[in-house]
This record gives structure tokens, sequence and C-alpha cells, in this order.
């Protein structure tokens, strides 16, 4: 196996990867609790939702549920196992499904609160995409100068 078959992991850096992964790991905790609170409090969790009426039955509750609950545990996973590249498209992903779900209350006449609440979800989720892409670039640069000077070295010592 060469240099260039093993992946360059840049190291942890606390001082610039803290916020992120902080930020991901706090919204992926945010949707498991929003998915447990749709088991326990269906209502309460609808109306927080955005909906004025009660839109459908319970089992649509425990969909939404398990939903928000698997990806809420994907993304605090990805978070402590530092996978940047998943983790960018997790967080670009629940950007879409964020709009999505505005959408679906701005469609319903829905509570106001609830359509922002979605909206500025969405937004957040779009900057920590972006700033996590911008992670995920600076690895590749690295990763490129660091098998330039490998092969460079393995050149010199032929």
């Amino acid at each position: 196996m060469s240099d260039r078959d093993v992946p360059f992991v840049a190291p942890f850096n606390p001082r610039r990867d803290w916020r992120i992964l902080t930020l991901a790991g706090l919204a992926g905790l945010g949707l498991l609790v929003i998915g447990m609170r749709f088991l326990i409090w269906p209502e309460a969790a609808a109306r927080f939702f955005g909906f004025i009426e009660r839109p459908f039955g319970h089992q649509m509750h425990t969909v939404v549920a398990l939903r928000d609950m698997w990806l809420g545990i994907v993304a605090i996973a990805m978070v402590v196992l530092r996978e940047w590249r998943l983790l960018t498209v997790w967080l670009a992903a629940g950007a879409l499904v964020c709009f999505g779900d505005a959408g679906v209350i701005w469609s319903a006449h829905g509570r106001k609160a609830g359509f922002a609440f979605h909206l500025l979800s969405g937004v957040f989720m779009t900057v920590l995409a972006i700033l996590a892409w911008r992670r995920v670039r600076r690895d590749r640069a690295r990763s490129g100068l660091m098998s330039a000077a490998s092969s460079d070295d393995r050149q010199t010592v032929l």
C-alpha cells in the first residue's frame, strides 16, 4: 500500500473545529429531542411544528418522531467520529428538509412562528453545511500537499 492509498485526515484542531462540531451536535440533539417529543406529546409537538389544526392521525406523528430521532442520532455519530464529508451532506440535506417543512407550514396556513422556526433552521443548517464543506476542502488541499511532498521524497531517494 502506497502513501497515496492512505487518505490524509487533518488532525483535530480544537480552536477551529469545536464550533462547527458543537453546533452540528446540538442540531442532532435538537432533532432527537423533537422526535422524542412527537412520540410523547404529539399534539403539542404538532402545534410547535406550526400546524393550527390536527392535520393527520397519530401515525404521522410517529413517522415524524422516528425520522427526527434517527437523523439526530446519525448527526451525533458523525460529530463524534468527525466524519466531515458525511456531516456536510447531512447538514445540506437537513437544510432542504427544513425549507421543505417551512413550505408545508406556509401552504397549510400554519402558525407564523412555526414557519419562521423552520426557515431559520434551514438558514442555520445551510451556514453549518458551508462551514463543514470549507473544512473538507481545506483537508483535501492539505492532502494534495502531503501527497506531493511524499512523492517528491520518493523521487529524491530513488
